[in-house]
């Protein structure tokens, strides 16, 4: 395998997983097919409150870190089947970039929903701006791996683009091109991240890569307004969405609830955050995007959660997650569980 570096006192087992992911898709299987999507039709974007939620922050490409954070949460065995049960996982984005592994992650998330599902839980996985990035045909964070492991794609001047896009796609070196012909709007890889959406909420708990604020529901009307035209560019369908790529205030590129180590209720920014929260009905916000890490943490008088916490290889953090039972929410670590009274700042 390529990329991370294994701790071999950690029992973890990602060879076979890897490998059979890996010849699912040399013969052309599992991540260039989209069975099962449901790309025509409106998806839901608010679920009603589950008994366990287990948010898990940016992987960029890490297997190994990937299924540490996973196992600490007790969700999965050794060779990664999932054992949850009920539970409901929420990756909040940056699966794509830095690391090697992109695609034995995302066939990972996606086989693990079905897992999930037959056992009353599910997987939910929300888009980062690096996922939003290669979709744009913006490769600059990808790694060697990254762009080796679409070998594989085919492609010839009949495959659809929009013009804006095959402008893009023709000034792209040829090693890159392989990788966008899956990623573009409308691409393979890009139609399945469109059934994931950039602002999930369940219960009274939002989920979302850099943070949302009154600004944005208010621009659009609706969490449901804001992920249906972000989805309409994936399935290239609509324009590139500029606010949300180039934006530096957008729902995936803002810092405002995790550049500072401390915020206090009294400050503007965690008003806007309680003013959002009483908007969508919801108690608290779970963020990835800026890596802590020294380790999940939370502000604002525990209204906002940053869970991203530099675990993969890139950045050699802790793989943590968090662990939401109702108004009891702990750190999850492969040492044990964090009351989250010690990780409030």
């Amino acid at each position: 395998m390529m990329g991370t570096s294994f701790v071999s006192s950690v029992p973890l087992s990602t060879s076979g997983r890897d490998l059979r992911r890996v010849e699912g898709r040399r013969r052309g299987a599992v991540w260039c097919k989209a069975e099962g999507s449901t790309v025509e039709g409106k998806i839901q974007c608010r679920f009603p409150e589950v008994e366990r939620i287990v948010a898990i922050g940016d992987l960029h490409g890490d297997l190994y870190a990937t299924m540490r954070a996973l196992r600490a949460a007790n969700l999965i065995t050794p060779d990664g089947n999932w054992i949850g049960g009920n539970t409901n996982l929420v990756q909040v984005g940056d699966v794509l970039d830095r690391g090697n592994q992109e695609i034995a992650i995302l066939e990972l998330l996606w086989s693990l929903k079905e897992e999930a599902q037959a056992q009353g839980g599910d997987v939910h996985m929300t888009l980062g701006n690096h996922e939003l990035l290669n979709v744009a045909l913006d490769f600059k964070f990808v790694s060697e791996g990254g762009f080796s492991d679409f070998q594989d794609a085919v492609f010839d001047d009949s495959t659809p683009m929009s013009d804006e896009v095959r402008s893009k796609f023709e000034s792209l070196p040829e090693n890159a091109k392989q990788r966008a012909v899956a990623l573009r709007p409308g691409g393979d890889i890009a139609v399945r991240l469109a059934d994931c959406n950039l602002v999930l909420q369940i219960g009274r708990n939002v989920f979302v890569h850099g943070g949302l604020t009154t600004k944005h529901v208010r621009a659009f009307g609706s969490i449901e307004a804001i992920n249906e035209r972000v989805r309409g560019w994936l399935l290239g369908k609509m324009p590139e969405p500029r606010w949300i790529l180039r934006a530096s205030e957008s729902p995936v590129w803002m810092r405002d609830y995790s550049t500072y180590q401390r915020l206090f209720s009294a400050s503007n920014t965690c008003k806007e955050l309680e003013k959002t929260l009483n908007m969508m009905e919801a108690d608290r916000m779970v963020v990835g995007h800026t890596p802590h890490e020294f380790g999940a943490n939370c502000a604002c008088g525990n209204q906002i959660w940053r869970i991203d916490t530099g675990m993969s290889f890139s950045y050699s953090g802790k793989p943590e997650v968090l662990e939401i039972k109702g108004d009891d929410v702990n750190v999850l670590t492969e040492k044990g569980s964090v009351r989250a009274a010690l990780r409030s700042l």
